[in-house]
């Protein structure tokens, strides 16, 4: 199919969405929220009269993040803002654990396929309204979802250059999610482990030059050009399917896992070529115990 159907929230504004992506990396929400969101309003859809409605990938394009963090003029690193609601009867602030929010602006472009129904032009007004109505009732990355524009639904050609350039530009201003789990994969084979492989691209190395007449001229520079970012894409489990106790579903095995973290890019919506290069979709690899979030085109 050459034409791709895409159902468009824009603007999402989310209060308070979790900001720890990894046990190791704040920042922007894993993809395994904005993908677990999108099997949600699924759901929700398919339970009131789209039966055979598929939401399959979706892109995220992040317009506003305001990271809760806090650092002062003398201070080394930042430090986590915290609450502790509500407070104990006397007044005083009641013990918490330390959590990374973050308050997001954020349009997602979601493919769909509706197999053998169709959402015929008089039931266009009807379907948004119901995915309206739906909105209100979901959180989004752990986050409360404050306000939205109205949904849209578009048709764009993919072998048509003009209307996905039309596109795109409609999500400026804004940055598109992808991946770039290849510069990991190149890293590594150079012999890095994952770890170091990683922050390899995220440093900022600085270096300084001296000229003839003793002026000092300092640089700073990434080994690669571009906004790369650590984001979290999955879980590798790690123990076989079995049964723990006061698991959340009895009757759903359980497997322990760890976070799968590799690089992303941040990349204006102008600049996609091809609308499967920001769109993602779960990827399962049973043999190698492996869940993912990865894009249409496979890197």
């Amino acid at each position: 199919m050459s034409q791709k159907r895409l159902l468009v929230l824009p603007h999402i504004k989310v209060h308070n969405a979790n900001a720890l992506s990894s046990p190791f990396t704040i920042g922007f929400p894993a993809m395994t929220a904005w993908l677990g969101f999108t099997h949600a309003l699924q759901r929700k859809l398919n339970a009131s009269g789209y039966e055979e409605l598929e939401l399959t990938s979706v892109a995220v394009i992040s317009h506003h993040m305001d990271l809760q963090t806090y650092k002062g003029s003398d201070d080394f690193v930042s430090s986590i803002v915290g609450t502790g609601n509500p407070l104990d009867k006397d007044g005083t602030r009641s013990a918490f654990i330390e959590e990374a929010r973050c308050h997001l602006d954020v349009t997602l472009v979601i493919e769909y396929d509706e197999h053998d129904s169709e959402i015929f032009e008089d039931e266009v007004e009807a379907f948004i309204q119901l995915t309206e109505q739906h909105l209100h009732t979901m959180k989004l990355a752990g986050g409360d979802i404050l306000d939205f524009n109205q949904p849209q639904l578009h048709f764009v050609d993919e072998y048509e250059t003009a209307q996905i350039r039309k596109f795109t530009r409609s999500l400026m201003p804004g940055y598109a999610i992808i991946e770039r789990r290849e510069l990991m994969q190149e890293s590594m084979q150079n012999g890095n482990d994952a770890l170091a492989a990683m922050l390899e691209y995220l440093q900022v190395n600085h270096q300084c030059e001296q000229d003839d007449d003793d002026n000092i001229t300092w640089t700073s520079y990434r080994k690669t050009a571009g906004w790369i970012v650590p984001i979290a894409t999955g879980f590798h489990g790690i123990s076989e399917l079995s049964e723990a106790k006061n698991q959340r579903d009895p009757d759903t095995p359980h497997r322990f896992a760890e976070a799968i973290v590799t690089l992303g890019e941040f990349k204006m919506p102008y600049q996609i070529k091809s609308l499967d290069d920001m769109l993602w979709h779960y990827h399962t690899d049973l043999e190698n115990n492996l869940y993912l979030c990865q894009q249409n085109n496979k890197i």
